[in-house]
């Protein structure tokens, strides 16, 4: 899902306009010193209604209208109005309509403007002279056009998308037919827009050999003979192309392929969404648009849609257990059950006429009933035959109605007349048992709690969610903070106390119903939200759903941080499985309470040996969120030997160990090549055996499995494609498929691709060309097959003979296999999934690399779980992870789980030092956390650092006046000591970094005291300067300007003696800056500049400097999950860079400032200061 930025203008105003459908067209400046609104001086009283309008992008002030009765109007400032002129000829005088359906102004022509009737066809006319250009004639008379638009890289050149039919046309004004027609997809198109494309990376060959290969996705090369439509050549370019299925895509036009394409989406208001009962993986959402669409969370894709014309569908719900059933509620048509796999409706509800219905429920307890509520005033039960058991009557409208989960018979209602009802359906009587009133506007949604029996609550338009308590007859609490209507309410299955709320001020709140304390405040949707949900199985994965057409997935374990250390610190099940009624008293830690948590404990305390490792992983796949967390707990289980007959049947829709993907993509291409027909028409229809047997083709054509290729392209009639590469089984075998084309080249009348051709052998080019098209998946594929032996190599004669052999080969494919791993795995890393980045590493085998991608994402807790479970090979990055998370406790505050992680590691004495010094109890609490941590006393510290400091022991001094009563003496020392080495020339960061990061932990109080003002100054600035080092050496670009920045400021503002000079900083950024670029060149916009001498013999000390990153795999950038993901509402700028925020936010300090988290991962791990300069610790983690 995502935005694309757009950018409104005319000259240097700019307005938006608004009109009524006969005018006037009122003209919205919104900014400058014209703002405000006017009315067009002329466009008014039309004759016809008004379909769009278009300004002219060059000429101010010219706009041309078009109407439903197919006529323009163009209005240009000094000339006279044109009204209801150039209306096609075969329309003069008759009172048909043929509405203008696209209207464009010729980019490069200040009177021509191109216009689509959705009958008569397109026309290029003359705005001055108005007369006709050109008329164009579409190869069938069936085809209208929904959109068009300009090519602006080709001159003359334009496209058109069908109204009714996926089909993207091509023209040139020269000929009156289109260039080419493509069809992109079965349903029309809704919009389109023309992208001028980069400059082509264009793919070069390094291999040595003069044999060229060439493939369908090359650059485009003529073939010998061309036809009369590939005269004309394809404009480069890339077409956004919306459709009328809400599917969106950008299309290549040189290249004729996607270049991207989501295949489905909502176009409308989403209402309502709920998980699968018996699948965490699959979300459904009804919309506005009226369809009913099943997504696949971990791919973000829809796998099913209902047929549609429903009208509104408001909400749905799902048929308990594996019944594969919906139940869905229109506004009109009433109600229905739809059967996904048969993809039709299967029944029909129509009591509520044809008054809308705004709820429907599914009892999960008893399969057989349905509740339905509705504007006529009625709640109904009835049975998934139709029999009605109850009609509940109402006074006003019912929206809202929820089945108890802890009794079958029990159901609550959400009134217009303000009040909550609770029914008990196992009795005759259709009076409630109880009625809550409270509320001061309508009520909407009602929700039970799953874990305390009794509980439900509401949401109303009054902005309040009240909390109501069935047995005590009363409202317990009630939840103030939205400021509009409330619709989306969701109980967390396992924390018994929290509650989601959802509204129409676009916000998200999470609530303790215990204090009715709002805990988190979410303002990403960029419109009202209308449904929450989230699977038992996965309680702290939580899916919401807006008017701005999106579904966002959010974790909510940052909510339960402590619980989750817990389980990695192995405590005991006490600390981490609770009972309700203890959960929900004030102040009680949070502890898990529902099902799942349950059901866990009890598979663990049936088994023997190592339970650890299932306890973590167990946690790990109900705690973590969807998109890789499975897949990267089944590829541990394969590295640990585990039998493959295990493996879960979805394991080879994922990232697969390599040992695996050969024998697995076969097997996939048998499966499309036997597989039977299903009858499934339900909207996304399934690949008709033609296109199971091309990509059957396409996958054993990368396998190396040339005679099945050719067999299978034969089959579909496709002989070129199968003669270009049949030489390559053997010539015996291409003079046979010849023969055989000479029988069947009466079928060869196709309009079909230019075919292609695999010549195997140089598995080098093929795996980088799909690198160089983006392609990584398929370059893996090629890589292992060569790897395995599929792929026949030409072996190129050297000097060297045959001892230049097979194993060479096998040294390179091997290579190529890590290269293009590499490139697949830092693609998910920077698109916000470092877990996925991590799966791809651990199907080779690189589990330090693995680890590595888990840590810079910022996914500490299950690198943890991970780590432990794989043992010593991922030791050093697991320990890793545990200091990190360690640090994290630091600001729970949560010492004593903080010494337990820490305890977890070997060496681990100098981590606990820093614990205890930067702890900041009362004495009592300090000295039980130094002998947790097997440390000396206070008062003993204090005699130890006085002794080591007679000894001149600098590095023990510090130690131990940071863990004694006065940690402030540590500061003179470390400071000078830090300070005499940086004025020597040859002083290295590994030599003052371990003293300047032990000094940091100085407790926060003592650091901000008036007495130690110049030594924390000079501190700041030495952190922020070596912390640029550091962020130099792990590649953290993006914070190093501002690490400088940073540094240089407070030498500027604060009265320091450090030898540091700001000439000395700029000069060290400006070096970096110049010779940086070399490894990654900037784009055309600043052209590249070689550095100067001076600047490079600047780098060079500074790189001699640094030396090398300990633990090589976590140098690089961080990116945390949803990185690149676009918030809508909740603008917030970077006082780091000054630009816009992608993804999660990080607030500073003073509760405005804010930096992205990614960038504030980085700083912390290289500066522990935050970038506002206070001394106040920096803890993102």
């Amino acid at each position: 899902m995502c935005a694309l930025p757009v950018e409104t203008g005319l000259l240097t105003a700019p307005p938006w306009p608004s009109m009524f459908i006969r005018g006037p067209l009122f003209i919205w400046t919104i900014s400058g010193p014209d703002s405000g609104v006017t009315v067009h001086k002329d466009a008014h009283s039309f004759l016809s209604d008004i379909c769009m309008f278009r300004w002219h992008t060059q000429k101010k002030g010219k706009v041309a209208f078009g109407h439903i009765d197919g006529s323009l109007s163009i209005f240009q400032p000094g000339n006279k109005s044109q009204k209801h002129v150039l209306r096609p000829d075969s329309l003069e005088g008759t009172d048909e309509e043929d509405p203008v359906s696209a209207l464009e102004w010729d980019p490069l022509s200040t009177d021509y403007l191109l216009v689509a009737n959705l009958h008569h066809g397109i026309r290029l006319v003359d705005s001055e002279s108005l007369c006709c250009i050109t008329t164009f004639s579409f190869p069938s008379a069936a085809a209208s056009v929904q959109c068009l638009a300009w090519v602006p890289s080709a001159p003359g050149m334009f496209i058109t998308g069908d109204s009714q039919v996926g089909v993207l046309r091509i023209w040139n004004v020269s000929r009156t037919t289109p260039v080419d027609n493509f069809k992109l997809k079965k349903t029309g198109f809704h919009c389109l827009h023309v992208l001028n494309s980069p400059p082509r990376k264009k793919f070069s060959n390094q291999s040595p050999t003069k044999n060229h290969y060439t493939s369908s996705t090359s650059e485009a090369v003529p073939p010998p003979t061309l036809t009369q439509n590939q005269a004309f050549s394809l404009p480069p370019g890339h077409a956004v192309c919306c459709f009328l299925d809400g599917g969106v895509g950008l299309y290549d036009m040189g290249a004729k392929k996607w270049d991207f394409l989501r295949d489905l989406g909502h176009v409308e208001t989403i209402f309502d969404c709920k998980f699968k009962p018996d699948n965490p993986n699959l979300l459904a959402t009804a919309s506005f648009d009226g369809t009913i669409k099943v997504w696949d969370i971990n791919t973000l894709t829809a796998v099913y849609t209902s047929p549609g014309n429903e009208g509104v569908i408001y909400s749905l719900s799902w048929a308990p257990g594996d019944l594969n059933c919906i139940a869905g509620a229109t506004s009109r048509n009433g109600a229905f059950i739809w059967d996904i796999k048969k993809g039709k409706m299967v029944q029909r509800f129509n009591e509520h006429g044809k008054n809308g219905i705004f709820c429907i429920a599914w009892s999960h307890k008893d399969s057989k009933r349905i509740a339905t509520c509705s504007g006529d005033g009625y709640c109904i039960i009835r049975t998934i035959d139709g029999k009605i058991l109850h009609k509940y009557r109402h006074p006003a409208a019912v929206f809202g109605c929820d089945w108890s989960q802890n009794n079958k018979d029990m159901i609550a209602t959400g009134c217009e007349d303000k009040n909550v009802r609770v029914y008990y359906v196992a009795t005759s009587s259709d009076q409630p048992l109880k009625v809550f009133s409270g509320h001061t506007e309508k009520v909407f949604h009602v929700r039970w709690s799953p874990l305390r029996e009794g509980t439900l609550c509401s949401g109303s338009d009054d902005g309040s969610v009240r909390i109501w308590d069935y047995t005590q007859d009363a409202c317990i609490n009630i939840l103030s903070g939205h400021t509009a209507p409330v619709r989306g309410l969701m109980w967390n299955t396992e924390i018994p106390y929290l509650l989601i709320s959802g509204s129409w001020d676009y916000t998200i709140k999470v609530w303790d119903t215990r204090e009715g304390i709002c805990l988190d405040t979410v303002c990403d949707h960029g419109a009202d939200v209308y449904g929450l949900t989230c699977h038992p199985r996965r309680p702290f994965t939580m899916a919401s759903c807006s008017r701005d057409s999106t579904v966002r997935l959010w974790s909510l374990t940052p909510l339960i941080t402590p619980l989750q250390i817990n389980i990695l610190a192995d405590r005991s099940w006490e600390e981490i499985i609770g009972n309700t009624d203890s959960a929900i008293e004030p102040g009680a830690p949070p502890l898990l309470c529902g099902k799942v948590s349950r059901d866990i404990r009890q598979e663990i305390e049936k088994l023997s040996g190592n339970l650890r490792v299932k306890k973590l992983r167990w946690f790990s796949e109900c705690l973590s969120p969807p998109g890789g967390s499975d897949n990267l707990w089944n590829l541990v289980a394969v590295i640990k030997g585990q039998d493959d007959s295990l493996l879960p049947q979805n394991y080879c829709k994922g990232i697969m160990h390599l040992k695996h993907l050969i024998k697995f993509r076969t097997s996939e291409a048998q499966e499309l090549t036997t597989v039977k027909m299903s009858k499934f028409g339900g909207g996304i229809g399934v690949p008709t055996k033609e296109e199971r047997l091309k990509e059957a083709a396409q996958i054993h054509l990368r396998l190396g499995q040339v005679q099945r290729y050719c067999e299978l392209m034969v089959e579909l009639g496709e002989w070129d494609k199968a003669l270009s590469v049949a030489p390559s089984v053997s010539v015996k075998y291409w003079k046979k498929l010849m023969q055989r084309r000479a029988d069947q080249l009466i079928q060869e009348d196709k309009d079909d691709v230019i075919p292609y051709c695999i010549a195997i052998g140089d598995v080098k080019k093929l795996v980088h060309f799909f690198m160089s098209r983006g392609q990584l998946k398929e370059a893996l594929l090629v890589a292992q097959a060569a790897c395995e032996g599929n792929m026949q190599t030409f072996h190129v004669s050297t000097p060297k003979g045959p001892s230049f052999s097979d194993d060479i080969y096998k040294e390179d494919f091997n290579e190529l296999l890590q290269e293009a791993c590499r490139e697949l795995a830092e693609w998910y890393f920077q698109d916000g999934r470092a877990v996925l980045a991590a799966c791809c590493h651990l199907a080779v085998d690189n589990i330090e690399l693995a680890m590595a991608y888990l840590i810079r994402g910022n996914e500490l807790e299950l690198a943890v779980c991970v780590g432990t479970v794989l043992g010593e090979p991922a030791a050093p990055a697991t320990h890793c992870a545990l200091e990190l998370l360690a640090r994290k406790c630091m600001m729970t505050p949560a010492w004593d789980l903080a010494a337990d992680l820490l305890l977890m590691t070997p060496d681990s004495e100098l981590q606990l030092v820093k614990l205890c010094a930067f702890c900041p109890g009362c004495t009592e609490e300090i000295s039980d956390l130094h002998q947790k941590c097997k440390l000396p006393t206070v008062e003993e510290c204090m005699q130890l650092a006085e002794t080591a400091h007679a000894d001149g022991k600098i590095f023990e001094t510090i130690k131990y006046y940071l863990l004694s009563q006065e940690p402030e003496k540590a500061l003179p020392i470390g400071i000078d000591f830090i300070k005499e080495h940086i004025s020597s020339s040859d002083w290295t960061l590994d030599t003052i970094y371990p003293v300047l990061d032990l000094l940091s932990y100085i407790r926060t109080e003592k650091l901000v005291l008036h007495t130690c003002t110049e030594a924390r100054n000079e501190l700041l600035i030495l952190c922020g300067y070596v912390g640029a080092l550091l962020a130099i050496r792990r590649q953290y670009h993006s914070i190093v300007p501002a690490l400088y920045e940073y540094t240089s400021q407070l030498l500027k503002r604060r009265k320091v003696s450090v030898p540091l000079k700001i000439e000395h900083l700029s000069e060290e950024l400006d070096a970096w800056r110049a010779c940086t670029q070399i490894v990654n060149p900037s784009s055309e916009d600043s052209p590249y500049t070689p550095p100067s001498d001076s600047q490079r013999l600047v780098y060079a000390a500074l790189l001699k400097r640094l030396k090398e990153e300990p633990l090589r795999g976590i140098v690089g950038p961080d990116y945390v999950t949803g990185s690149n993901l676009p918030s809508h509402s909740d603008i917030h700028i970077s006082c780091l860079t000054g630009l816009k925020i992608q993804g999660p936010v990080f607030f500073l300090e003073d509760g405005k400032s804010t930096i992205s988290l990614n960038d504030a991962l980085m700083w912390a791990k290289v500066n522990p200061f935050s970038p506002l300069g206070t001394g106040i610790r920096l803890n993102p983690f």
